[in-house]
Formats: C-alpha cells, sequence, structure tokens
C-alpha cells in the first residue's frame, strides 16, 4: 500500500504567486522561510575558485566536519567527535537518515502540532506513525514534558523544534532539560531539529546534546547561513548510529554538492555578515509586530526566533487556504496557511514569514492594512 502524502498548501501559494509575477504583478513573497539574502560574499568567492580549478565529484569535507565539531563546543560545550557529523544534502534528506537511522515502520513518532508540515509527511511515506501533540497558546505552541508524560503508551520517538516553524516558539533550558529526563526514563529516542538555531530574538537557543546525549540533531546552511539553494545540512548522531546513518547516507543520496561544502566551510565564519542579517529579521520582526494591531491581528505565537509570525485570523474565516489565495490576489502578498501546520486547528491561523527585506515588510504592511480592516469592517 502506498502512503497517502498531504500536499504542502505553500508550494501551491507559492506557484501561483510566481504566475501572477510572470503577468507583471508586484509580488511580495512571505510564504516560504527562505532569506532572500545570498550566501556570505566570503563564501561565493570561494565557490567560483571552486568552480574555475576542481573537477568536484563525490566527496564528504572533513576540514567542515571538523569544523562543525568545534562548533559544537564553542557554542553549546558539548564534545562532537567529527564522525559523527554526517553531511547532507540538507535538513530535509537529514530528516530523512534520522527517521530510518532510528525508527522501523509501525514507530509511533511525537511532534508539535503546530509543526513544520514535512514532519507529519516525512513520517506518513517512511510508514511511521504521528502522534501529534495539540500545542496552543497555553503551551506557547510547544511540546512539553508534561505533554510527553501524558501520552500511554510512551512514543518510540519524538522530533521537537526549538526555534520552531511555523511559531518560532523556543523551549526554555529548563524545559528541555526536563524533556531530556523524561524521554530518557521512558525510553524516547529524540530527533532535535535545530536549523534556526542563530535565528533568535532574546536568549539564544540551546541544543539538545547539552541535555540529551544521545539525540539525534538536524541542521543546515539554509537558513542562518543564508544558503537556501545550495542544499547542504548535517546531521549529529550518537557514536552507535555512526555506521548506520552513513550507509543511509551514501546509499540514497551519496554525498552534499562538493561546490556547496567548499562555501559551507567559508561560511561558517562569516559572522559579520551572517549577524548583519539577524539584525534585519529583528527590525522586520520589530515592524509586523507593531503593525498587527491595525491588520486586527492580536492572537499571535510569541516569535522568540525563526523569522516567522503565526496569527489567529478566526475572526475572519474559517478557510486559511483560501483566505491566503485571496489575500494573495488582491494585494500581492504571498502568505502561507495554517493548514500546513496543523490539519485540525490550522485552518483559522496563517504564517508570515518575515525573511525578506525590511523595504519589502514595510511594502507588504501598507498593502495589508486597508486590506485587513476592510474584511473587519465587513
Amino acid at each position: 500500500m502506498i502512503a497517502q502524502i498531504d500536499p504542502f498548501h505553500a508550494i501551491a501559494i507559492s506557484r501561483e504567486a510566481h504566475a501572477l509575477e510572470a503577468q507583471g504583478r508586484s509580488i511580495l513573497h512571505m510564504e516560504f522561510g527562505q532569506p532572500s539574502t545570498g550566501a556570505p560574499a566570503a563564501a561565493i568567492a570561494v565557490a567560483h575558485q571552486v568552480l574555475d580549478t576542481e573537477p568536484m565529484g563525490y566527496w564528504e569535507s572533513v576540514a567542515l566536519k571538523d569544523r562543525i565539531a568545534r562548533h559544537y563546543a564553542e557554542r553549546h560545550g558539548v564534545a562532537v567527535d567529527p564522525e559523527q557529523v554526517i553531511l547532507t544534502c540538507g535538513a530535509s534528506p537529514g530528516l530523512v537518515l534520522a527517521l530510518t537511522s532510528l525508527f522501523a515502520p509501525g514507530a509511533r513518532v511525537a511532534t508539535a502540532r503546530p509543526g513544520y508540515v514535512a514532519y507529519r509527511n516525512n513520517l506518513k511515506a517512511l510508514y511511521l506513525e504521528p502522534v501529534e501533540i495539540a500545542c496552543g497558546p497555553a503551551q506557547r505552541y510547544q511540546i512539553s514534558a508534561d505533554a510527553l508524560a501524558a501520552l500511554a503508551p510512551a512514543p518510540d520517538g519524538l522530533i521537537l523544534a526549538s526555534p520552531a516553524n511555523p511559531t518560532g516558539t523556543i523551549i526554555p533550558a529548563d524545559e528541555l532539560a526536563r524533556i531530556a529526563a523524561l524521554c530518557a526514563e521512558r525510553g524516547i529516542r529524540i530527533i532535535s531539529d535545530e536549523i534556526y538555531h542563530g535565528l533568535s530574538f532574546g536568549e539564544p537557543a540551546h541544543s539538545m546534546l547539552e541535555f540529551a546525549p544521545d539525540a539525534v540533531i538536524v541542521n543546515s546552511f539554509s537558513k542562518y547561513y543564508s544558503m537556501a539553494g545550495w542544499r547542504l545540512g548535517w546531521i549529529v548522531v550518537p557514536p552507535a548510529l555512526i555506521d548506520v546513518a552513513r550507509a543511509r547516507m551514501g546509499n540514497l543520496f551519496l554525498t552534499p554538492p562538493v561546490l556547496a561544502q567548499r562555501a559551507g566551510l567559508t561560511a561558517f565564519d562569516c559572522t559579520g555578515e551572517l549577524e548583519g542579517h539577524v539584525e534585519s529579521y529583528r527590525r522586520n520582526r520589530a515592524l509586523l509586530l507593531d503593525a498587527l494591531p491595525a491588520l486586527g491581528l492580536a492572537r499571535i505565537a510569541p516569535p522568540d526566533g525563526a523569522f516567522y509570525i503565526y496569527a489567529d485570523i478566526s475572526h475572519l474565516t474559517n478557510d486559511s487556504l483560501g483566505f491566503c489565495q485571496t489575500l494573495l490576489r488582491e494585494t500581492g502578498v504571498a502568505t502561507a496557511p495554517g493548514i500546513d501546520f496543523d490539519p485540525v486547528d490550522g485552518h483559522r491561523f496563517i504564517r508570515f514569514s518575515f525573511a525578506v527585506s525590511t523595504d519589502r515588510v514595510k511594502d507588504a504592511i501598507a498593502r495589508m492594512i486597508p486590506w485587513f480592516q476592510a474584511r473587519s469592517g465587513r
């Protein structure tokens, strides 16, 4: 039997947005969580040199694995052997590697709802059972140790994200420690999606490795490093899973692109340029938070990190997909419908990505304020 996978509705929104753009419409793309900036300048310079001088091929950068391992020591105070680092073609293959390395078909894996659409659909595609935990405003839209303790029987695994997509919420260190202890007690294997690390607007996010050394970490160059199109990421696995994960990476995906690996090693140390992007996101976040009252959006998830605002629009609609389509067609602002992230309650939410330029955020606000006010008036 072939697994039934739900569509990714934001892709359909983006497809229509690009079609309108091709017709000459002015479109503001806030539907995807991808930086509008390119890779750091020094990384691009290295890529040009590699194109001119190297034949490339199937290759895994030992230097990049070493640099990633050093990152965990410097940033999080944890020791990671470079051999525990498996380079991947982005976080999406990394999630597949993590899931297939840890679980057999039929295993039950808990996730937050709302949560990233691919968690649920990857689990279904791999014949694993999603166990979605409803996380509303009372839980700051995040999984808690108490919610995990209430599950009976205990799930085989847990996927958590901090900062999270679509909400941007961060799990505090003390709660991560409680989750780690509970998972150890109940035999729950942890996959921690840390793709938005580096994108925090208050306290920095903690790695789950600080609390659960046997957790599998998924990360990528797509968000903080502004290299989404380069398709480069990594996972960190405990020593017992190194051979298992390497076998899956080699057979399913071979190696990440050599060009991306060379550029990624340089990007790791372009801190000044990358922190400049974070400051832009901080400004964009402030602009949107200031504008939300004029849009009539009072109920939002607290965006501690990443570059998203997840807003309740139940006073305006019960159809978030249709709402996003109408918003796009009438204002040129593309957003993501909540049903991607929550099949139960997502019909009354939308997600804004503020990973675009500040000028575009200002333009989007100017277009949306009268549109939202008119709908509220009706």
